[in-house]
């Protein structure tokens, strides 16, 4: 009795070994990826200094700046010239601002150093931040939206064309904040990041037309990134232009200086 219940109990665990045993190892790539991309869109979304910079301020400026006459836009409604310009600076809030901001402390809390040790790629960390852009991107275009309608927007032009600007604008300005993130301390990251964004709040065509400051400053200006971004997403949508193959120029040119940059000269430590 005693050595059939013994033989009993090892043939289980003999089962139980052979169904059981471990298989360690990383998870397929496409699964980390996306798994990182949720993690990192949950942090961005219940950060309240993120959400002020990436939804709070941009839908702030859209309604003030279309209901009270203090910019002259030139003609038509006031929300047709700045609805493309606020999306353009949402889309350089979360991609730049915010994603310099959180990388750069990140990288001073010792996380970034931790995950480069992961079964997770550095390249594939990266492309998961750059994911969450995108999706809190998303997130931000449909609520701008709703928004400027409510104000009595009237889009024109081609969707086509105004996605590769949105996906083109997300890719030079993560890039940039990248850079900044992995060259800089982050107090210093914290204080450039938030001073670039005012300076191209003002400057970059955004609030106030391009046409209101001198030849030269305008001739400066029209080669920085929020200033081909916005433009553009203006020529598409207020004008009805196709694509703006100048403006696309522009930020390309800024995407694969600042990923390229940033790629080489990022700092894990």
């Amino acid at each position: 009795m005693s050595t059939s219940t013994g033989g009993a109990v090892g043939g289980t665990g003999a089962t139980s070994g052979g169904t059981y045993t471990p298989a360690p190892g990383a998870a397929p790539l496409a699964r980390m990826i996306a798994a990182q991309t949720a993690f990192e869109t949950r942090l961005l979304l219940r950060n309240g200094e993120q959400l002020l910079l990436t939804v709070i301020i941009p839908s702030l400026l859209l309604v003030l700046f279309s209901t009270v006459d203090v910019v002259d836009t030139g003609e038509g409604k006031a929300v047709d010239f700045l609805a493309p310009g606020v999306l353009a600076l949402a889309v350089m809030s979360t991609a730049f601002t915010g994603q310099a901001i959180a990388t750069g402390f990140e990288r001073r809390y010792g996380v970034l150093k931790r995950l480069a040790v992961s079964p997770l790629p550095r390249w594939a960390l990266m492309t998961a931040k750059t994911l969450s852009v995108l999706v809190t991107e998303i997130l931000q275009v449909v609520l701008l939206t709703v928004i400027a309608f409510a104000l009595g927007w009237s889009p024109q032009g081609n969707p086509l064309a105004v996605l590769l600007l949105l996906v083109l604008g997300t890719a030079a300005f993560s890039g940039l904040g990248l850079l900044m993130a992995g060259t800089l301390k982050a107090e210093a990251t914290l204080a450039a990041a938030n001073l670039v964004f005012l300076l191209l709040l003002v400057g970059g065509g955004v609030i106030v037309p391009l046409d209101r400051f001198p030849d030269t400053a305008r001739a400066v200006l029209e080669l920085l990134p929020i200033s081909a971004l916005s433009g553009g997403l203006r020529d598409v949508l207020q004008h009805g232009a196709g694509v703006d193959w100048g403006g696309l120029g522009v930020l390309t040119a800024w995407a694969v200086l600042g990923l390229g940059a940033a790629g080489r000269l990022f700092r894990w430590e």
